[in-house]
């Protein structure tokens, strides 16, 4: 704050908070909500978790079901880092389901290198992204809370997955589906993001589930992923 010249009163307006809250937030530790602090956080240039910590941790779930590994209430509350740890267990089965998640590769710029060694080593590496050109993506963009582009993101992360195509083992399709649910498998777990209508997919939940024998949670969306793939279109080179 001090670095960008806010004072509580200014920073408050900014967030749409009492300035006494943002004062607590500083000189007494205190964590504000969920919304709150992305909004923040995003205000100051900053990682949402180095400013509060405590966001990031995930909730014990297997109560509810054995398939239900944490349930995350957005997914910036996840570390990068596990979504990067599952994907590097793999050795069957990678599969990236999509509009253009380029959170990604800004966030861990071995991406590619990971899923190349994947590869290599025998794992099925299937990535899907939106098309940009698709009704049901720029539909997506406009429903988003803040307007982003969604179009340009998902041009970037074709331009990100660009170098896979034509590496053995790794195949990229855009789709133009609605996209209900962005999934992150890898063999016998995924991470579910769901979609929320005017919300971007950072804030919107993450279920972590494990497949626990058959017919589950896991196996629909695992054909979920399947029906999207039948009707991508193979990405190209250049």
């Amino acid at each position: 704050m001090a670095a960008g010249g806010w004072t509580y009163a200014t920073f408050a307006e900014k967030v749409e908070v009492d300035p006494k809250s943002v004062e607590r937030w500083v000189n007494l530790n205190r964590t504000p909500r969920r919304t709150t602090a992305m909004l923040a956080a995003e205000t100051l240039g900053e990682d949402v978790h180095a400013l509060w910590p405590a966001l990031r941790q995930a909730r014990p779930a297997r109560a509810i079901s054995p398939e239900l590994v944490a349930l995350y209430d957005q997914r910036a509350d996840i570390p990068v880092s596990t979504f990067v740890d599952m994907l590097t267990q793999a050795r069957e089965r990678i599969d990236v389901l999509v509009y253009a998640a380029v959170f990604l590769h800004e966030a861990y710029l071995r991406l590619n290198d990971l899923l190349r060694e994947r590869a290599a080593e025998g794992c099925t590496v299937r990535i899907a992204l939106g098309d940009a050109d698709s009704p049901n993506v720029q539909q997506r963009g406009q429903e988003e809370k803040f307007g982003h582009g969604i179009e340009s993101r998902c041009r970037l992360a074709l331009m990100h997955y660009r170098p896979l195509i034509g590496t053995p083992g790794i195949e990229v399709r855009t789709h133009g589906t609605t996209l209900y649910n962005s999934l992150y498998r890898a063999d016998d777990q995924v991470m579910v993001n769901a979609h929320v209508w005017g919300v971007n997919a950072y804030g919107a939940p993450v279920w972590h589930l494990r497949r626990h024998g058959e017919g589950g949670m896991f196996d629909t969306y695992a054909q979920s992923f399947d029906a999207v793939w039948a009707t991508a279109t193979p990405a190209h080179e250049g």
